[in-house]
């Protein structure tokens, strides 16, 4: 009688387990579910517990302590910011308001210049330089700052690439040689304890000073430390112009001869001569994977970029930092010179105003010095007409007066090279930008309007509106590539056991609404947002949550 008895009682528990209703901290009930793996949509629930995504599907019996009706919104995994600057707006303000109101869960660092590892001299460099934000710098590793961030309290998560730039101030400082084989040493090192702490890999960008005096030899040497742990080499090559292919050829070889996968910051072919160079590079990037290398790209949905005046001018005349720069603008003879090769069509080096073709395509956004705030939204070519000046003698004069290299809208690309690249099945998307706020000291200076607006952009005009790709390919490029790109575990999709960054928006009517000409406006369309599991966002307002977290990557020792 006993085993029969047992077998009554097991199915009397299973009866009384089957009939009971799931309970959930979150159901988001009668979504149009786009789960970031491409595939079609449909609709159906999300039941979130913690901080965890712990059901998807059909959940109409299912309860939860906070229930969110979803009809007439997608609901999506969190969306991937590969090339935030983000790295100062969030000590800020953590809220992360531009981004958030765009579903961006999580901030990617690391373009060349990385938050650490610093020394004490780069520490009181980086204080000296700083513009409208002020803040302490208490950290000196990449780690030990990105949990500085989430201590503080941040909405989004956050992750970043160590940056070769970083490491070549911290060992070389300013100067245009080559490392000595112990600088080297101690710049590899320094990526090793980058990895092992949760770096993604090692980022760079090389149309800069001093990271222009890097050689081939010397990335390959630190991408081979960042490969050992899986990590990606991503780079703002050193061309984006008129040796976009040579540069091209130079990330292919890094990643061939490091053994690691890479990826291109911000694609584009800068300059009207260069637009047609848009089938070369796709053919080049799609022979590289056809032979095994791992090569990615991402980019942001504008046919304008944002830099500064440095991009204007020859690296020669910036070596040693930004005051040597300076005292080399004040000399005549210097400044003569320096005009010239402003002027002068080159591939030596990378040359925005070229690029711009006009400086009337130059626009003048970011300012330290509050007596040049008059000039913010004026054109290169108008504020020199106001002085009565060539505009490379205002470049320089700009420089020099604001103490700052002067934040600045380059007019480069191709809007029918744009949609092309948004429709290539390897491309992502990262805004290059902060994640601002509409109010305090984010208006003393203007933006690209991609700060407020890259992905509702995507969604909006070249998804809903121009068709460019499919709503659920969008989702695909917005969450799960770069999340299988950067190797991250347990984010990018809406599967189960993986955390809770969950985004609802209306298809119908998110879009941007930043202009170059009044930058300082949010997207519209998102209504709710999710950052492990807890609500960050609610009906377009944010909650006063700050559940962000540091994401870490292949290489974090602690796992």
């Amino acid at each position: 009688m006993k085993p029969i008895l047992t077998t009554f009682l097991l199915a009397m528990l299973l009866m009384a387990s089957c009939s009971k209703p799931q309970n959930f901290d979150v159901l988001i009930k009668n979504g149009r579910i786009v789960d970031g793996s491409g595939g079609p949509s449909y609709v159906g629930d999300v039941g979130i517990n913690a901080d965890t995504i712990a059901a998807i599907g059909n959940l109409e019996k299912a309860t939860g302590n906070t229930e969110v009706d979803a009809s007439g919104l997608v609901v999506a995994p969190g969306f991937i910011n590969m090339l935030s600057w983000a790295t100062e707006s969030l000590i800020e303000d953590g809220r992360s308001m531009g981004d958030i109101k765009q579903g961006v869960t999580l901030e990617v660092f690391g373009e060349g210049w990385s938050m650490g590892p610093l020394n004490e001299k780069m520490k009181k460099q980086e204080q000296e330089s700083q513009g409208d934000i002020k803040f302490d710098i208490t950290w000196n590793t990449l780690n030990e700052y990105l949990e500085y961030l989430t201590h503080k309290g941040i909405t989004p998560n956050v992750a970043s690439f160590v940056g070769a730039t970083t490491l070549r101030i911290n060992m070389v400082g300013y100067e245009d040689r080559a490392p000595t084989p112990q600088e080297l040493d101690s710049m590899k090192l320094m990526v090793k304890q980058a990895m092992e702490e949760g770096a993604l890999g090692v980022g760079s960008s090389l149309i800069y000073a001093p990271a222009f005096y890097s050689s081939t030899e010397e990335l390959i040497e630190l991408c081979k430390v960042a490969a050992e742990y899986d990590g990606m080499y991503i780079s703002h090559m050193r061309s984006e112009g008129s040796r976009l292919l040579e540069s091209l050829d130079e990330l292919i070889r890094i990643a061939h001869e490091a053994g690691i996968r890479a990826e291109i910051y911000h694609l584009k072919e800068s300059g009207k001569d260069n637009w047609d160079k848009y089938d070369d590079v796709v053919a080049k990037v799609d022979s590289a994977r056809a032979a095994g290398l791992h090569i990615t790209a991402d980019m942001y949905n504008y046919v304008a970029g944002a830099t500064g005046l440095d991009a204007a001018m020859p690296p020669w005349v910036q070596e040693g930092g930004y005051d040597k720069w300076a005292e080399r603008l004040q000399d005549p003879a210097i400044r003569k010179k320096v005009k010239e090769e402003m002027m002068t069509p080159t591939d030596e080096w990378e040359s925005l105003m070229q690029a711009a073709g006009d400086p009337s395509k130059i626009l003048l956004v970011g300012f330290k010095n509050d007596t040049l705030k008059q000039y913010t939204g004026k054109t290169l070519k108008e504020v020199a007409e106001l002085r009565g000046t060539s505009p490379e003698e205002t470049a320089m004069d700009l420089v020099v007066q604001d103490g700052s290299r002067v934040g600045t809208i380059y007019f480069l690309m191709s809007e029918d090279n744009v949609k092309k690249q948004i429709a290539l099945p390897w491309m992502s998307f990262g805004s290059d930008a902060g994640s601002l706020a509409t109010e305090g000291v984010f208006l003393k200076s203007n933006t690209h309007p991609r700060t407020y607006g890259n992905v509702a952009r995507l969604l909006g005009k070249y998804v809903r509106e121009e068709k460019v790709i499919s709503l659920e390919e969008a989702v695909r490029k917005l969450s799960q590539l770069p999340a299988t790109n950067l190797k991250i575990k347990k984010r990018g999709s809406l599967t189960t056991g993986n955390y809770a960054d969950v985004v609802l928006f209306d298809p119908e009517t998110i879009i941007d609404k930043a202009t170059f000409k009044n930058p300082h406006q949010y997207a519209e369309g998102m209504v709710h947002v999710f950052v492990n599991g807890t609500q960050v966002l609610k009906d377009g307002e944010h909650t006063g949550e700050f559940p962000g977290q540091v994401v870490r990557g292949p290489g974090w020792s602690k796992e």
